[in-house]
């Protein structure tokens, strides 16, 4: 089985700039994507084989996830069920027979950290209890832009950005937790080095010398750690200020 996740960064637009291209050769089982920023009748989209299923955000062109699937899901829900953290569109579920695939913009804790507390206080823990829930029934792959960079070595200048969004200690430690709770970083598991990069900032030249952050990430339940194949980002897919990442599995 095949998986792409992609942060889209408004998928009318990504469509616009040539990312429908790889969404229809990327010979993917399923995609998930994020920061759809679109309703459904607003896309126009040929994915022939595939069935679409969103959770746009009630706030026009803003957030929202969608999975587009080869695969018949047994039934297809969204958001984590928590009243307070469901306004916004950043989580779709797809329940499979073998395994659960969950796609999550995670949301972003702002120049000023003035959603840090909302993070670290209600997100990352609701959102961990979820996918732990999920796991009393079948394994667990959750993908997405997390909005975080694990370790020093997930970002070209560690550094300067220490305490900055995206990479504070509290963000961090949250994610530490979803390790520590058995998850696996599938791209970890194959790769031990730098330089690999999920996005970009729009200011020039940025791209081009892989000044990046790797923001995007896929997971998966521990026990499906002997089933990995292989875990990839396709830094050359244009679109997004984003990149596609990839996971296969047996």
């Amino acid at each position: 089985m095949k998986l792409v996740s992609w942060n889209v960064n408004g998928l009318r637009a990504c469509l616009r700039k040539g990312g429908g291209d790889y969404l229809r050769s990327c010979d993917a089982d399923i995609i998930c994507l994020q920061e759809v920023r679109a309703l459904p009748h607003e896309v126009d989209l040929e994915l022939p084989g595939y069935q679409l299923f969103w959770n746009p955000a009630p706030r026009r062109g803003y957030s929202g996830t969608a999975i587009f699937s080869r695969l018949a899901p047994r039934t297809v829900y969204p958001g984590l069920g928590q009243e307070e953290l469901d306004t916004e569109g950043r989580v779709l579920t797809a329940e499979y027979d073998d395994c659960t695939v969950v796609t999550v913009y995670t949301p972003n804790v702002q120049r000023e950290l003035t959603r840090l507390d909302l993070r670290q206080l209600q997100w990352d823990p609701g959102f961990l209890k979820y996918c732990r829930r999920l796991e009393k029934t079948r394994p667990v792959i959750f993908c997405g832009d997390l909005n975080v960079s694990h370790r020093e070595i997930d970002l070209a200048n560690p550094g300067p950005n220490r305490g900055n969004a995206g990479f504070t200690d509290q963000e961090r430690e949250g994610f530490d937790k979803v390790l520590k709770a058995g998850f696996i970083d599938t791209f970890r598991y194959f790769e031990s080095g730098g330089g690999h990069y999920t996005w970009w900032s729009n200011r020039k030249g940025v791209r081009e010398r892989n000044i990046g952050w790797r923001l995007d990430y896929f997971l998966v339940s521990g026990v499906l750690g002997s089933r990995l194949l292989r875990a990839g980002i396709r830094a050359e897919v244009l679109g997004s200020d984003h990149c596609p990442i990839t996971l296969e599995i047996t």
